[in-house]
This record gives C-alpha cells, structure tokens and sequence, in this order.
C-alpha cells in the first residue's frame, strides 16, 4: 500500500496596509468626539409617543383578530352600501340546499342584466348575493350604523375646525395607542360600542332580528332585479315562479325543500323598513326606476298643468267680473245723460 502524503493548501498572504501614527512624525494626537448638547425644549417637554398601530387599523376596543370582529366590520359594510336589504329566516337549510338556491338566483339574475346590457344600462348582478348572517352580531352592526354619529365626538377643535373625522392617524396628530382615546370614531372603537350598547334606543328593523337570518344585498335599488329575487326566493301571484317547461332546475326537490324553509320578513330600503307589501309594491314598479321617473315627471307636469289652469281660470273669473261691471256702470250713465239732453 503506498504512503498517504498529505498536501497543505497554500496559505493566503493578505498584506494590510495600516496608516502611519504621527508619532512617526515627532507628535502625537489624541482623538476626541463631542456630543451635541440636546435642544432645550427635550429637558421639559417630553417627546411624543410612538404610535404603535398602521393608519389604516387604529386600536379597537375588542381585539380585531378575532371572527366576531371581523364578521362585525363586514356587516358595517354591507348595511353601509346596500341601499337594499330583503332578510329572510331560514330553518335547518342544508348546504346542499342552499348552493341549489344560489345556482338558480343568479342564473335568474344574469338574464336580467342581459336585457339591461341591451337597453345599455349597468349590469350588477354578480354582487348581488344570499347570505346566511349571525344574528346577534348583525343587530349590534345595525345599531352602530343608525345610532352612532361620528360628529358627535368631542375632538380639538382649534386643530380640526371643519372636518372633525380622522379616518387615518396621520390625521391624527395627538392620538395614543389606547383604544379608549375619543378621537377614534371607526365602527370598532369604544365610543361606538357604548353608542351600540344603549338599549334605550330602538330600531325599526329589531323585531325581525331573532332566529336564524340571511340576507340578500341589492348594491341599487333595481326593482327588476328585486321582482327576480322575489320569484326565485318567495314566489306568489304578483311573482311568478318560473314554469318547469322553461327552467327544470327550478323544480329539483333540493332547490324546493330549501325554499320551503325560508320565508320573506321585510326589506330595509334607504334606511327605512318596509313589510312584505311594501316590499312586494318595490318590486312591482313598471319599467324599474326609469319607469318610476317617468311616474314621477308625469305626475309633476299633471300638477303643473292642473295650477297653470287654476290661476289662468282666476285671472280670466277676475277679467270677466270686471268688465261686466264696467258695462253695467255705463248702461246706469247713459239714461242720465239722456235726460239733460
């Protein structure tokens, strides 16, 4: 066996090259650094907390992680920009049954924009949606909605005259990290959860509020797509269902079990709350909201011809009036001066 010989890489030589003390040169130095006094105002005004939050997500007074926070903030939003809300009280609806019902809804629904894409108008119903809610955190998302103001909030008004909200804490010059502070006026902060705790006022839409709920969210008052929502989800004589000949699916036992669990409680419509007949009157206008401005102009232009001929048959009963009496005044003179002559 031969001998094992062992090779040492070669070393690296790394010259440093160092700079020459001016000892060198006959005299040394010594190297000093100074530190800046601080400004004056640092050794009494203490410096401004550092706020530990992003400008979009202030302090809330529950904790934001959490489901019941979040499904709170989603309600908010989806009371804040439906103008249209149909509730409904669903009873032991399967799964099955319910994705039944959503696959005929908006295949109902996308016919209906089909016409309103030919009369170019907008097509919105793929935001138009069935969905089951928790009701309890619902009712308080509502409260905060109706009852709190954020320009009820005592804020600085030498810094903020005009505009009292903050939205963002760069808004926000004096603000602290703690969720309590009155200056933050988002829907999870204190002040709106004591404006949501007070249970001496009553909403309109809080008898409804029990049992199991869903909701269908309209983003515009569209009655042709509420007589659609009406006939798929609670059909009647004003609101047909569609016939089996031209819509089968419609018919599947999982789609009409579900719908036979589900009932129609009212409409929340620009804040205010209508029953099932003001709902189903919504849903039956002709035409939608075109044909309710045509309504509308007709009636106003009925009023204004109906007051043009009011007061064009006065000035003409005061013309008549007046020259009547003129002819009777010159009839009792003209015997008078009969006489003389």
């Amino acid at each position: 066996m031969p001998p094992r010989i062992h090779l040492r890489p070669r070393a690296l030589r790394v010259r440093i090259s160092r700079p020459r003390s001016p000892i060198h040169h006959g005299y040394a130095s010594l190297a000093t650094a100074t530190t800046p006094a601080p400004p004056i105002e640092q050794t009494y005004r203490s410096a401004p907390p550092i706020l530990r939050y992003p400008p979009t997500q202030p302090p809330s007074h529950k904790p934001p992680e959490t489901r019941k926070s979040q499904l709170h903030r989603q309600y908010q939003s989806l009371l804040r920009s439906s103008p249209l809300l149909l509730l409904f009280q669903h009873n032991n609806v399967k799964a099955i049954e319910l994705m039944s019902i959503r696959r005929e809804l908006a295949s109902a629904l996308e016919k209906v924009d089909t016409e309103r894409a030919k009369n170019g108008q907008e097509p919105f119903a793929e935001e138009i949606k069935l969905q089951v809610i928790q009701t309890g955190i619902f009712a308080s998302a509502l409260r905060v909605i109706e009852f709190f103001n954020p320009q009820d909030t005592t804020l600085d008004h030498a810094q903020h005259p005009t505009d009292p909200r903050t939205p963002t804490s760069a808004q926000i010059p004096n603000t602290s990290n703690d969720a309590a502070d009155e200056r933050f006026t988002h829907g999870l902060s204190r002040r709106a959860h004591e404006a949501a705790s007070n249970r001496k006022l009553k909403s309109e839409l809080e008898p409804l509020l029990s049992g199991p709920l869903a909701v269908v969210a309209f983003p515009s008052v569209s009655p042709q797509h509420l007589k659609t929502v009406l006939s798929i989800l609670s059909p009647s004589p004003d609101f047909p269902a569609p016939k089996r000949r031209t819509n089968p699916d419609y018919h599947e036992p999982a789609v009409q079990s579900g719908l036979q669990k589900m009932i129609l409680l009212g409409a929340r419509v620009e804040g205010k709350v209508f029953d099932l007949e003001g709902t189903r009157w919504i849903g039956g206008i002709e035409g939608g909201i075109d044909g309710l401005r045509a309504q509308l102009v007709a009636m106003l232009q009925g009023v204004g011809a109906s007051l043009a001929g009011a007061l064009e048959g006065a000035s003409k009963s005061l013309y008549f009036t007046m020259e009547g009496r003129r002819m009777d005044m010159e009839e009792k003179e003209k015997p008078a001066e009969e006489k003389k002559e």
